[in-house]
């Protein structure tokens, strides 16, 4: 039986796109997928994190402690961590748990990529995982 792809993963010089490719509905099967970007953000010339919500409309909660662990990896970098293309239910739930507060909300790609490369300011909070 094949794995299904989960993620797709891009490369733009320090900065990886990882788009979810199904909804991120049920974490431990999110969970047993997630290892091709941990893979990736092992090297640590990768500084900062786009995640591309194009093709999903929804997500549970508690995909949220996977984006933490990806944030943490990047922050401890100095990089950055925008999120784009989001549902509106996916914004409502970064909203509701004030994630909303921690990682830059962005409209499309383009607006991501200008705020990991530094051209748009990330939220003050943003470097910071504690």
């Amino acid at each position: 039986m094949s794995r299904v792809a989960v993620f797709e993963i891009e490369r733009e010089g320090e900065t990886i796109i990882v788009t979810p490719t199904v909804d991120l509905r049920e974490f431990e099967f999110v969970e047993a997928n997630v290892n091709d970007v941990i893979e990736v953000l092992s090297d640590l010339s990768i500084k900062n994190l786009v995640m591309d919500f194009q093709r999903t409309d929804y997500f549970e909660s508690s995909a949220l402690a996977l984006f933490v662990k990806l944030w943490k990896t990047v922050a401890v970098r100095n990089g950055c961590m925008a999120l784009c293309n989001l549902s509106k239910h996916e914004h409502e739930i970064l909203s509701v748990t004030k994630f909303d507060m921690l990682w830059r909300i962005c409209e499309s790609r383009a607006e991501a990529m200008k705020v990991v490369e530094g051209i748009i300011a990330p939220l003050a909070l943003s470097s910071n995982p504690s």
